[in-house]
């Protein structure tokens, strides 16, 4: 996934298949968005890329939240 999100070249490079791949993994948007303040210049909307890496943060962030409510494989 790391090849495909953009780090050490613009998804612009990849083949047609994979430019559309990238387009499904968040690294992709925090790459993109990190690009855009370093150098002005993303492939995508900056506020898209927000968005995206918004989300996955709310959705990651409460999965590990109910899983240390439910104490998820803790031991006694």
């Amino acid at each position: 996934m790391t090849f495909l999100s953009g780090v050490f070249d613009s998804i612009q490079s990849l083949p047609p298949f994979w430019q559309s791949a990238s387009h499904l993994n968040p690294f992709f948007y925090m790459i993109d968005g990190f690009r855009y303040g370093f150098f002005g210049h993303s492939d995508v909307s900056p506020w898209l890329s927000f968005s995206v890496v918004a989300i996955a943060f709310l959705l990651v962030g409460g999965i590990a939240e109910r899983m240390l409510r439910t104490g998820y494989k803790v031991r006694h």
